[in-house]
């Protein structure tokens, strides 16, 4: 049931006053502008450490908290978000017959790492299999896979690759219709050099050797052909030089890796990207990771990226990434603050033309949307929890919600940024069938306790022409108390914060006039509906 509020709450009026108050003019676009990019239904997804896969999906029957939060995108977009299973373990998985689903070696958790990867792991045919209980999806929602590249061990990679058909090949998977789009080969290579998994003056040359060598073997394994729906996932780089000279798109392929034979079976480049780190344990600045100026100038640089990876016809993705690496820094990427960056570092993404962004996460990890499963220890110094802490879901959660609900379930919507003179707000338009539906607007000034919260009023005005200018707009507000907050936010006053990972809570939304705008406070988000 919606409730709609025609005049603002007495609450609000009162807010005006005591609120410092600035206002901003917005024009927004009744057509979709011709460069408008498509934005896929998934368009934000996971990149899950392949570690804690089973965790994650269950053995011998479905984790049902992970089914049901990834399901509610489906309930949004039509599709649950896509699937990548991977990461830094990728490299460190063999196969092993003798094992029924996999055992993991871990070093000791740390204040700055409380739940590491694993050193080790061995897998069995239980493994893949496992990906049949992940919600259902069509040709558009698809999974990608991980197999071992830095062990330089083409009998491994093939039995991975084995087992991996086999999987999805049976009868359970067709089933649950969950079908693999990408197999990827290795995880940041080009940090090989420094990890001891090759030489330190291992280059570019070097890896397109490497990977056309295993990918030749896996292809012949797996069946990848010109005619197979699935394809190779090629990349998966920690950084780039954006040069012919170093690690990047250009100079993989300068080096003839899309010439080869598998690798006129490659569709996709993946590049992973975090806005800072919290490896060596230095914490970031909540403002900063939220602040408009930084989003922008952490994606831009891909542009020469992006330009020759569709210059080649392939689409280029963020395979992974997050806030902070090494899982995230405490009081920044778990917070409601966070939620509002992924909001806009992920449309932002769309722009560049960044086809889909892998959130990467895993059990335990500060930056995690999603926490799986029970913890027993602290995510953010590694401290026992004087009570074990159920599985639930995280602020950035939120994010994925609101651009879920944007972006719709046709699947074809298109969305451009709203040229904002704002320093702290974003837009984006969205537009179904060329026409107006939907704007999100974001206030990236961080608010926190014994602070005033400023409010922007925005003011709406179209351009073009249209017979059809929307007069009225439902308005839904991602609510947050504070910045720094962990808990407690509510999307159009319900909550994803439920035992069950369902959403609870009457619904509400407001009804304004355009005309008279609508003010949006200091870390708050909007959704208007047209």
């Amino acid at each position: 049931m919606r409730v709609l509020q025609l005049f603002p709450s007495v609450f609000s009026l009162l807010l005006t006053f005591v609120q410092s108050r600035s206002t901003v003019s917005v024009t927004l676009s009744l057509s979709a502008p011709s460069n408008a990019p498509t934005i896929s239904p998934s368009l934000v997804s996971f990149s899950i450490e392949q570690d804690r896969w089973t965790d994650w999906a269950g053995t011998t029957s479905r984790n049902q908290f992970t089914y049901n939060v990834l399901d509610n995108f489906k309930g949004l977009t039509g599709v649950p978000p896509q699937i990548r299973i991977g990461a830094d373990s990728e490299d460190h998985t063999v196969f092993n017959p003798s094992v029924q689903f996999s055992n993991a070696t871990f070093p000791d958790p740390t204040a700055t790492v409380p739940y590491p990867e694993a050193l080790n792991i061995s897998v069995g045919d239980g493994y893949y299999q496992a990906a049949r209980f992940l919600p259902a999806g069509a040709r558009e929602h698809t999974r990608y896979l991980g197999l071992n590249l830095g062990a330089n061990n083409i009998t491994n990679a093939v039995l991975e690759a084995g087992s991996l058909v086999k999987a999805f090949s049976s009868q359970e998977m067709k089933s649950a219709d969950v079908v693999l789009d990408f197999i990827e080969l290795g995880n940041e290579a080009d940090l090989y050099r420094n990890n001891g998994l090759r030489p330190s003056n291992y280059s570019p040359v070097n890896y397109t050797a490497d990977w056309i060598k295993m990918a030749t073997n896996v292809s012949r394994v797996s069946g990848i052909s010109s005619t197979s729906h699935t394809k190779f996932l090629v990349g998966g780089f920690a950084g780039s030089s954006h040069t012919t000279t170093d690690f990047s798109p250009q100079a993989i392929y300068a080096a003839g890796i899309l010439d080869s034979v598998p690798g006129k079976f490659i569709t996709s480049f993946s590049e992973h990207r975090y806005s800072g780190s919290f490896c060596s344990g230095n914490g970031g600045l909540l403002q900063d990771l939220m602040t408009k100026a930084t989003i922008r100038s952490n994606l831009s640089i891909f542009g020469p990226d992006i330009q020759a990876t569709h210059a080649k016809g392939l689409e280029y993705i963020l395979g992974e990434t997050n806030s902070y690496a090494c899982h995230g820094a405490p009081g920044v990427s778990n917070t409601a603050g966070a939620a509002l960056w992924t909001l806009d570092y992920a449309l932002f993404a769309t722009q560049l033309g960044i086809s889909r962004l892998f959130f990467h996460e895993g059990v335990g990890y500060k930056y995690n949307l999603i926490q799986p499963v029970e913890l027993t220890r602290s995510t953010l110094d590694g401290s026992p929890l004087p009570a074990p802490l159920p599985p639930h879901v995280q602020p950035q959660y939120y994010a994925a919600v609101i651009a879920g609900e944007a972006i719709g379930k046709t699947g074809g919507a298109q969305a451009v940024e709203v040229p904002i003179d704002n320093t702290r707000l974003a837009g984006y338009a969205f537009y179904e069938h060329g026409a107006l539906a939907r704007a999100v607007f974001i206030n990236s000034r961080a608010h926190f306790a014994n602070a005033t919260r400023s409010v922007i009023h925005v003011g709406l005005d179209y351009a073009g022409s249209s017979t059809a200018k929307p007069t009225t707009a439902h308005v839904k507000r991602l609510a947050i108390g504070l910045a720094d907050d962990v808990s407690g936010l509510k999307w159009g006053g319900q909550t994803y914060e439920t035992a069950d990972g369902r959403v609870q809570g009457q619904l509400k939304v407001d009804d304004i006039q355009v005309v008279n705008g609508f003010n949006i406070q200091d870390s708050e988000a909007v959704l208007l509906s047209f």
